[in-house]
């Protein structure tokens, strides 16, 4: 099946700011965290050996039919950088009629599912009321902006979580990253980016303190995001959130397609695992 242009190039603008968080980490970041990055394929894997937040093992930004030879590569990258686990992202019009011939080859199983949004620029009418303000992050405070980020996620920023503030801080230093926080008086409390590529602006990293939620501050960087993306040039925004479980409620899904954009599909998410796959056996 072809994969269409809305997909391709949500999928790519997805890849490749995430290979930019894990590539762009200082030396001495990517050798505490064992960072690993490569492209195969067409899309991007990266490994994080020491990951505190079991997330960065991820491969993803195919949009070509994926073929056992494929996984074949993608599978002896995590064996080779010692990776227990990885999660492959493929959307669904990229997944081969064989698929589950494929995954089974390799012990390959479902976990949970995400939603890819796009809108055409001009469809974008976010609502932006908060009694935050909002604005541009400099560099002075990019490593605050990625403490507050990870602890909206709830992951710790001791120990290894403070090789991701200094990872997440450097996308200071990348102009086709644009980060913005809110702010209760001088204290950041919530923060996102925005990713150009090319007329693709991509809205990703948005998290806000469990103190300042429900208090409209996603919204308001959703709204100076996508003033920022028509500064830009940008010609469509793309986000990517987590499917909802039944009667449950997703508030960035919500916030997204309130300003205007529109889930265009569902992604399967899969996971690696090197004990449970059978060609590594014995």
């Amino acid at each position: 099946m072809k994969v269409d242009l809305t997909t391709e190039m949500a999928e790519a603008a997805e890849a490749d700011f995430m290979h930019a968080y894990a590539a762009g980490a200082p030396a001495a970041v990517r050798e505490r965290l064992g960072i690993a990055t490569g492209r195969i394929g067409g899309g991007v894997v990266l490994s994080m050996r020491n990951d505190p937040m079991s997330y960065w093992n991820t491969t993803l930004g195919f949009t070509e039919p994926v073929t056992r030879a494929l996984v074949d590569q993608i599978v002896a990258f995590y064996h080779d950088k010692r990776c227990a686990q990885a999660k492959i992202q493929i959307a669904p019009s990229a997944l081969p009629a064989n698929w589950e011939e494929i995954r089974a080859a390799h012990g390959i199983e479902p976990i949970h599912q995400g939603l890819k949004l796009a809108a055409p620029i001009g469809q974008v009418r976010p609502r932006a009321g908060t009694r935050l303000r909002v604005g541009p992050v400099d560099r002075s405070d990019a490593e605050e902006w990625a403490a507050v980020i990870l602890r909206g996620f709830g992951v710790p920023t001791e120990g290894l979580g403070g090789q991701l503030v200094e990872m997440m801080a450097a996308t200071a230093e990348n102009p086709q990253f644009h980060l913005y926080g809110a702010w209760d008086g001088t204290d950041l409390v919530a923060g996102a980016a925005l990713f150009v590529r090319g007329t693709v602006g991509s809205l990703n990293t948005g998290a806000t303190l469990p103190s300042h939620r429900m208090l409209g501050a996603q919204s308001a960087l959703i709204a100076v995001r996508a003033e920022a993306a028509r500064t830009a040039g940008c010609q469509w925004l793309v986000a990517e959130t987590g499917k909802a479980g039944p009667g449950e409620t997703n508030r960035s899904t919500v916030n997204l397609e309130r300003a205007g954009l529109r889930v265009r599909y569902v992604r399967p998410n899969w996971r690696w695992q090197a004990e449970t796959d059978p060609t590594l056996a014995g």
